[in-house]
C-alpha cells in the first residue's frame, strides 16, 4: 500500500481528493503553505503535486516523463485516468484534461524507489517558495501580488539514465525567472541521485502572474504571513 493512498478516496474509476486531504498532502507531505491549498479559501485547488505522486503510485516510473498541467482541481472533484502505450491523462468530471503524461522507455514498479521518488521531489518543490522565488523576485525587481499570489504549475520533466532500489535525492542544479511584462517562468533545474551518483535530471516549470515592481515591505509581509501559517501548522 502506497502512502498516498491516505490523500483520496475512490469512487469507481474516479479518484476524489477532498479540501482537507489536498490541504494535509500539501503542509505534511510537501511542506508547502501556498494559500490556495487551505481548506477555507475560495480559490482553493488540489496540489499538483498530489496528482503527480498518485499518477506515479499507480503507473510507476518512466525513464522519460513529460508532465504538462492544464487545468486546476477543486476540492470534492472527480478525477479519472486515461491510460494508453505512451501517455496518461488526468481528466475530471467534465471530461476536461488537467494533467497529460507522455511517457518512453523502461519502466520500474520498484515501490522503494517510487515513494522515495514523490517524498523527495514533492519536498523539493514545496520549498520553492520562498527559499527559491523570493530570491529569483528580488534579482528581477518584480514581484507577484502579495495580498493574492498567483503562483501555478506549468510543466516538469523527468529524465532517468537507470533506476535505483533505494530512495533517490533531488538536488538543485540551477534556476532563472524569466519575465514578460505582467507575467513571468520560472525554471527550476535539478538533478536526481542515488547512493552519491547521477541517475538522471529534470526541470520544473511554474507560472507568475500579476506581477508588479519589487517592493521588500509587501515581500516582508507574503514571507511573514508564509512563515506564521507554517509555525501555526505545526503546533
Amino acid at each position: 500500500m502506497m502512502f498516498t493512498e491516505d490523500f483520496y478516496t475512490r469512487s469507481g474509476d474516479n479518484y476524489i481528493f477532498s479540501r482537507q486531504q489536498g490541504s494535509d498532502f500539501a503542509k505534511h507531505i510537501a511542506g508547502d503553505f501556498n494559500p490556495l491549498h487551505d481548506t477555507d479559501n475560495s480559490r482553493f485547488c488540489v496540489p499538483g503535486d498530489l496528482l503527480f505522486s498518485v499518477m506515479l503510485s499507480k503507473y510507476g516510473v518512466s525513464k522519460q516523463m513529460n508532465f504538462d498541467f492544464q487545468g486546476m482541481i477543486a476540492g470534492e472533484m472527480p478525477v479519472h485516468f486515461v491510460e494508453s502505450d505512451n501517455s496518461i491523462v488526468a481528466e475530471n468530471d467534465k471530461d476536461k484534461t488537467v494533467l497529460s503524461v507522455s511517457r518512453e522507455g523502461d519502466i520500474t514498479d520498484n515501490d522503494v524507489f517510487i515513494e522515495g521518488l514523490i517524498r523527495a521531489y514533492v519536498a523539493f518543490s514545496g520549498k520553492t517558495f520562498p527559499h527559491i522565488i523570493i530570491e529569483l523576485m528580488k534579482k528581477e525587481n518584480m514581484m507577484i501580488n502579495t495580498r493574492k499570489p498567483m503562483v501555478i504549475y506549468d510543466q516538469m520533466t523527468l529524465s532517468f539514465e537507470r533506476f535505483a532500489d533505494v530512495a533517490p535525492e533531488v538536488v538543485l542544479s540551477d534556476c532563472r525567472f524569466d519575465v514578460t511584462g505582467k507575467r513571468g517562468m520560472v525554471t527550476m533545474n535539478f538533478d536526481l541521485r542515488a547512493n552519491d551518483e547521477s541517475i538522471g535530471s529534470g526541470e520544473k516549470q511554474i507560472i507568475m502572474s500579476g506581477l508588479r515592481p519589487y517592493e521588500q515591505p509587501d515581500i516582508d509581509y507574503l514571507v511573514d504571513a508564509y512563515n506564521a501559517a507554517r509555525e501555526s501548522y505545526s503546533i
